[in-house]
């Protein structure tokens, strides 16, 4: 775990904001992804809510140059396994089951997990995680909640993901146990049916702007 561990830091470590996208149409997917990395973020979580996931995946992997394709609302082995295979570099999930903890230890792909309570913090640590993603942030408590998780269960970092915008990102990044937040700010829908990738560039140098 140590290993995968770091694996997954190093990524999320390259940025305040990790993007978090529904792509509905694969051919969206390599010009948003050159997007996003020209204004600074680099990991973009691709979630498995349409049929075109796992190709926008294989295609950012394949095609986009200094980009970290990742997996998204990753639910069960299954969706696992083909997350791996299309090509993704870190894989995250909303919450966890025991299945899906096994799936992941015997993969090389690290896995971000879902954890909303101290318990859901507690279960992971005792399997090792030291990195979660706390989720739903803002309908779980917010900041502050997060906040007061950082000393009883200090050693644990995490990447707080569920509406949180830009405004309110800079309250997560300066707890001491927040490595980095999700968003999908950074790529409104409007911006990517439209093909406003200058301005999701925008969006993205402003995002990564926020560096802690």
């Amino acid at each position: 775990m140590p290993g995968k561990t770091e694996k997954l830091l190093s990524i999320l470590k390259l940025q305040p904001v990790v993007p978090v996208l529904i792509v509905e149409d694969v051919r969206s997917a390599v010009p948003l992804a050159r997007a996003l990395v020209a204004g600074g973020l680099r990991a973009i979580e691709i979630t498995m809510r349409t049929p075109a996931a796992l190709e926008a995946i294989r295609a950012v992997a394949d095609e986009v140059e200094g980009a970290y394709a990742g997996a998204g609302t990753i639910l069960n082995p299954a969706h696992f396994e083909a997350a791996e295979k299309a090509g993704s570099t870190f894989i995250v999930s909303p919450g966890v089951t025991r299945p899906l903890i096994e799936a992941a230890r015997q993969s090389e792909v690290p896995l971000l997990p879902g954890a909303a309570t101290a318990s859901e913090v507690m279960t992971l640590r005792d399997e090792g995680y030291e990195v979660l993603k706390f989720f739903p942030a803002e309908q779980a408590g917010g900041a502050a909640y997060l906040k007061s998780l950082a000393s009883p269960l200090a050693g644990t970092l995490f990447c707080p993901t569920g509406g949180i915008s830009l405004k309110i990102a800079p309250d997560y990044l300066s707890a001491p146990n927040v490595v980095c937040v999700g968003g999908s700010w950074v790529a409104p829908k409007e911006m990517v049916a439209s093909g406003d990738w200058a301005g999701i560039t925008r969006l993205a140098a402003e995002a990564f702007a926020l560096r802690k």
